[in-house]
């Protein structure tokens, strides 16, 4: 996990139009994995928010009222508690802000997004964005932002929980809010039945070592040329997605299981517990016995 102090990607250009607007940031952490949280009050008699192409994609779930708060080019339409708001990267909106409103912000990075299509959807990460949507109403996710909001943020449990929730929250929205890029020309890359059987065959191997020759006679291609579709397919080198894939099973273990971490370690492709110690403890921020007590039972 990305320490609290590091800063992953830019949000000043959404801070900054907010604090224009006369809303106040009440609390903020950064979570790790590339995301950040916020929870921000305005208090207005009007105002006009002007968002322009922000570069990272936004979650928004009103908190308290919100009610005469509308987006320009949809007069008529209000917010209102646990109403939800996407806003792409690169989108650019207009709003009419009036009253008192409490709302809370979760900050992603597109590719941390559309990464998912792969492994949740069977879809390419190139093909899939956020989609721009106004007052949307989910309750699952806006319950997960009401916990988003109400979890400690100042203490290393807090943030664990709370990364772990943002984690579910995107899967979610993933699937409810995900729409194919206009105008996307998917050139190059994997054929959709190497994609898959690339993918099977890792999820299938996890416990084993795995070489990009190994990956390569899968797909029936040089190494070269998997090496570099493989990147435009999955949205991450061969390398980097089995230690994602690896981390991502061991964190589910953890959660989910009382093995032992020596056992959880054979079963992710470590090899040994403080193999498997050190890694988890690079990638998520914490040791495995620390992530368990902290997100085991939620």
């Amino acid at each position: 996990m990305t320490r609290a102090t590091e800063t992953p990607f830019g949000i000043q250009s959404v801070c900054h139009t907010l604090s224009r607007s006369n809303a106040h940031l009440d609390r903020f952490a950064w979570l790790g994995d590339g995301l950040a949280i916020a929870v921000w009050t305005r208090d207005t008699e009007v105002a006009e928010t002007i968002y322009e192409r922000p570069g990272h994609h936004t979650l928004s779930c009103y908190l308290d009222r919100g009610y005469r708060t509308e987006r320009q080019k949809m007069p008529g339409r209000y917010g209102a508690p646990s109403r939800l708001c996407a806003l792409p990267g690169d989108h650019e909106s207009r709003w009419w802000v009036r009253g008192h409103m409490h709302f809370m912000h979760l900050y992603f990075l597109p590719e941390h997004f559309t990464q998912r299509a792969v492994q949740e959807l069977d879809r390419e990460p190139r093909e899939l964005t956020l989609a721009d949507r106004t007052y949307f109403e989910d309750a699952r996710i806006a319950g997960l932002c009401q916990t988003l909001a109400n979890e400690h943020w100042d203490d290393a449990d807090g943030l664990l929980r709370t990364n772990e929730t943002a984690h579910e929250v995107l899967s979610l929205l993933l699937r409810a809010q995900g729409v194919r890029r206009t105008g996307a020309a998917l050139k190059g890359g994997l054929s959709v039945a190497t994609r898959r059987r690339l993918h099977d065959y890792i999820e299938s191997h996890l416990a084993q070592p795995l070489t990009l020759g190994e990956l390569a006679n899968v797909a029936a291609l040089s190494e070269f040329h998997l090496a570099r579709m493989f990147r435009t397919s999955f949205g991450l080198p061969p390398a980097a997605w089995i230690a994602q894939r690896r981390l991502e099973r061991a964190r589910t273990l953890l959660r989910t299981t009382a093995l032992p971490l020596a056992h959880i370690a054979e079963l992710c492709g470590y090899a040994n517990a403080s193999h498997f110690s050190h890694r988890f403890r690079e990638g998520v921020g914490v040791s495995p016995g620390a992530y368990r007590q902290a997100v085991a039972v939620r």
